[in-house]
């Protein structure tokens, strides 16, 4: 199983970005679905999950601006990602349950700056 992210790159601040992320393989069925984002210098934080029905969290710093979302027929899950600032600069992961195990996309670069 692997799952690849898209999406990522360049925003001025106040500008958006959508970011994807396609799980491919052998795939019965996908549990949660989420993406984590690791700052320079930080620890790696949740910025949101689905479930399966559609029942959706956010981190604090996020909400209102960001929206996730899943397209279970294409197994994929995507991060809309709106008014963006210059601290939601990070590597973005893309991150599954697909029983029994846990996968973890490669990391999508989000940069914004002026």
């Amino acid at each position: 199983v692997q799952l690849v992210e898209s999406g990522g790159g360049l925003v001025q601040p106040g500008g958006s970005l959508r970011l994807s992320c396609a799980a491919s393989g052998s795939i019965f069925s996908i549990g949660v679905m989420a993406w984590y984002r690791q700052a320079p210098g930080k620890e790696r934080e949740l910025v949101a999950r689905i479930t399966t029905s559609g029942n959706t969290n956010y981190a604090d710093s996020v909400k209102g601006r960001f929206t996730i979302s899943r397209a279970n027929a294409k197994n994929t899950v995507y991060l809309q990602m709106n008014s963006l600032k210059p601290e939601d600069t990070a590597v973005y992961y893309c991150h599954a349950y697909i029983s029994p195990f846990e996968y973890w996309g490669q990391g999508t670069q989000v940069t914004v700056s002026s």
